[in-house]
């Protein structure tokens, strides 16, 4: 986890943003992106960047370090499930923060945090070899089994 900043905390104090960084990383795992105040995102940023690099090694003590940050076991999952593979090339800048004007009952600045989609799952590289191989030897079936007749 990231050490907190001095001064202000968000809320009331460092226990109290750490829960509440721990469970706003929870929801952007589990939804993809969440919407939030500026301030929050900001600092929510270098606590999800630093779990999924963690995840990224894939490792039984990479599981236990994140769940110590997120307890829920199932996020967990998706995260070195499905998240980590899609970063496997890329070196950080995992998220990004999108502001979008200010909230109407307070005008407190608002953002969306989301993961980022991009880069190419392991499981549709996987899938797009096969296709590749399949295709390959689509013409030498069709040749054996002329020659058969």
């Amino acid at each position: 986890m990231p050490r907190p900043s001095k001064g202000p905390r968000l809320g009331s104090g460092p226990s109290h943003e750490r829960l509440l960084l721990r469970t706003l990383a929870e929801q952007l795992f589990e939804n993809g992106k969440v919407r939030t105040t500026e301030a929050k995102a900001r600092r929510l940023r270098p606590l999800a960047e630093k779990l999924i690099t963690t995840a990224k090694k894939g490792d039984l003590a990479a599981r236990r370090q994140v769940l110590a940050a997120i307890s829920n076991k199932g996020v967990v999952h998706t995260l070195f499930t499905e998240i980590a593979p899609r970063f496997e090339s890329r070196n950080g800048g995992y998220t990004r923060i999108t502001k979008i004007g200010p909230r109407k009952g307070d005008n407190a600045p608002m953002a969306i945090i989301e993961v980022i989609a991009e880069g190419t799952p392991a499981k549709k590289a996987v899938v797009n070899e096969a296709e590749k191989a399949a295709k390959k030897a689509a013409p030498k079936k069709k040749a054996a089994a002329a020659k058969a007749e």
